[in-house]
């Protein structure tokens, strides 16, 4: 679960940070007076956090006493600590309903997943104040709910603008928080299908370290291993194919740090194909002839984005317990530079075969 600074977008539209809850912790007092923990919390939180957005916390196991959760008339005793998760406040923006496609994946009374195409933001924000999926959403859907984002109705998580794939929108506020409760318990599950830069020699492995803003370069992010700056993340991946000059894997998220897989495939020396941000526009592999060169160059323009994609995501249906999984095959950009890879390398194992 991310604990990122609430950055928004930056100037090139890129969300940040993914997950989009925050907690809030209480001790009760030594001489506080017992009553309900939702008139308690309302009181304590403020603003616009009424008790029926508590009450829905509580329903869905967010508000925690001394460890366990609990539910909304609990009566609150002396040195009792209390952890309640909601959705983030975030600045305001304008917004107006945009008629710009989306592709449903499910949709249910209480939720829906879509399919996010490459290039289309999640939400207004600096430079970004419309043409964005908030913007989609109010056009096609009435009454998404907003709690503490007012701004950003019905969004549960984020994945950058020129990353493809699913994500899960909230439609009632039970949901809403509900599932936000599950990103922050790190539960959901998400794995990405990435293309990067050089021939990975282990076949699976796990990246760690934190994970904080760059030091010179504010729209980026590093990793710094000794722990001591940033956000605590853990990536793990998986060989799917291998080109020798990429590689094709499948990274699994423990946590959900801002731009994560970009920047750990980074720190271990494989940043991810065609990613502008990190320095993946670059012929970072191969050769140097010019034929080679010609060949990057058209799978760049194949695929003008990085080579990530949002493949498949599970969590727990909110009011049935039921266990959702959802795939999503790779978009057509990413498949065709695959495409081109695999004929590429199969050229060059036929002639390394015929000079043996």
């Amino acid at each position: 679960m991310a604990e990122d600074d609430d950055i928004v977008l930056d100037k090139e539209g890129e969300e940040q940070p993914e997950e989009m809850v925050e907690q809030f912790r209480f001790t009760v007092d030594k001489g506080q007076e017992s009553f309900r923990i939702d008139k308690f919390l309302a009181a304590r939180i403020g603003g616009d956090v009424s008790r029926t957005r508590i009450q829905n916390a509580a329903e869905a196991g967010s508000i925690l006493v001394n460890g366990k959760p609990i539910k909304s008339n609990y009566k609150i005793r002396p040195d009792d600590h209390i952890q309640i998760i909601l959705p983030k406040s975030i600045d305001p923006y304008e917004l107006l309903p945009e008629n710009i496609p989306l592709d449903i994946v499910y949709e249910d009374d209480q939720l829906m997943v879509i399919n996010k195409p490459p290039g289309l933001v999640c939400h207004p924000g600096l430079g970004n104040h419309n043409g964005t999926l908030i913007n989609a959403l109010l056009y096609h859907f009435a009454g998404l709910p907003k709690g503490k984002q007012e701004f950003r109705p019905g969004l549960v998580h984020r994945i950058d603008k020129d990353t493809s794939g699913l994500m899960v929108i909230a439609k009632t506020d039970y949901a809403l928080v509900h599932l936000g409760k599950q990103f922050f318990d790190r539960t959901i599950q998400r794995l990405y299908k990435a293309l990067a830069w050089g021939n990975i020699e282990a076949d699976s492995g796990t990246i760690e370290g934190n994970i904080g803003r760059h030091s010179r370069d504010r729209l980026q992010f590093e990793v710094f291993p000794e722990g001591d700056f940033g956000k605590h993340a853990v990536t793990h991946f998986e060989v799917i194919e291998r080109f020798n000059y990429v590689t094709l894997v499948q990274c699994k998220l423990e946590t959900g740090r801002t731009h994560q897989i970009r920047v750990h495939m980074k720190y271990i020396g494989h940043t991810l194909f065609n990613d502008r941000r990190y320095g993946g526009d670059a012929i970072l592999k191969g050769t140097i002839y010019s034929k080679y060169k010609q060949f990057i160059h058209n799978c760049f323009e194949i695929l003008p984005r990085q080579a990530l994609h949002a493949a498949t995501l599970g969590f727990v249906h909110p009011t049935t317990g039921e266990n959702m999984f959802f795939e999503q095959p790779l978009p057509a950009d990413f498949a065709g530079v695959l495409d081109k890879w695999r004929r590429y390398w199969q050229t060059m194992e036929q002639k390394m075969d015929m000079e043996d």
